[in-house]
């Protein structure tokens, strides 16, 4: 019987395909394909100038196998292992969050408040991978930050993004405000805010639980920053934090209950208010 002829191999288009096939959005089968490619320099205009390049058979069965995880609920950060988060590349693993670009709207805002100063004193709070830390450090360059975390998992990666960044950043492990000295100008975080019983658990099953559930209405952590922070900020100084879709009210109640002026909501890349602050005004007595 004559040998059969082998199956060309596939094409970069065809492994697209495959993807897209197995449920994948668009924008997370170029990542994977230029991960398992070893070119993530290239940009996903390179996949579309070569759609028609034959794939290593090696690197399609290591592409499909990428796929496969993410199909299964598995962070695109995590399979590639890392995430640019506001111009910065960072370090991911399962021991922190994959950064949303919406936080990114903290790291703003934070900007904002501590424009007018030439040093600012500036504390994370849940820092995770130090996403937000070193974004600040990174446009602020003046400013003394302090990334605070819970796990010592967390502040590993962290402390390994800043090194390899080459952005000194102060580490220290604790519950929030209790493991910091002195007082900030700024106390940013985004700390867990999803409810114990939320369904859009489910999505998130490859992410560290602990830091994404805050008791049974996703507020716990949250009224427990915002009771410690008048005892760690200067007059003046603002706590600024990201919340869930549907809780810049409450936030905003608690932060008005506690003393805190100027109390507001910021809208994320969608539109949606996803985070709120408040200024501590100068001459408040802290209760």
């Amino acid at each position: 019987m004559p040998e059969e002829t082998p199956a060309p191999p596939a094409t970069l288009a065809q492994a697209l395909a495959q993807a897209r096939a197995l449920g994948l959005e668009r924008i997370d089968a170029q990542w994977l394909l230029l991960h398992a490619l070893g070119r993530t320099d290239a940009g996903r205009a390179w996949l579309l100038a070569h759609d028609t390049d034959a794939l290593d058979p090696a690197v399609h069965a290591r592409f499909l196998a990428l796929c496969q995880r993410r199909a299964r609920g598995e962070p695109v950060a995590y399979l590639t292992g890392h995430k640019t988060f506001y111009g910065l590349l960072l370090e991911v693993d399962a021991r922190v969050l994959d950064p949303r670009p919406d936080t990114e709207t903290l790291v703003d805002w934070a900007r904002e408040v501590i424009a007018p100063l030439p040093a600012p004193r500036i504390v994370d709070l849940g820092t995770g991978s130090g996403a937000i830390a070193l974004a600040l450090r990174q446009h602020c360059p003046g400013a003394r930050v302090l990334a605070v975390d819970a796990s010592a998992d967390a502040l590993a990666v962290a402390r390994a993004n800043s090194g390899r960044l080459g952005l000194p950043v102060q580490f220290a492990q604790g519950d929030w405000l209790r493991a910091t000295r002195g007082r900030f100008d700024a106390i940013v975080s985004n700390p867990p805010y999803v409810r114990a019983q939320d369904p859009h658990l489910a999505a998130l099953q490859h992410e560290p639980l602990q830091a994404l559930v805050s008791g049974a209405d996703g507020l716990h952590d949250i009224r427990a920053i915002v009771a410690q922070a008048p005892g760690h900020l200067a007059a003046g100084g603002w706590l600024l934090l990201e919340h869930g879709y549907d809780q810049a009210a409450a936030v905003r109640a608690l932060l008005t209950a506690r003393g805190f002026s100027l109390v507001q909501s910021r809208n994320d890349l969608a539109g949606i208010a996803r985070c709120t602050g408040g200024q501590w005004p100068a001459g408040q007595t802290v209760k």
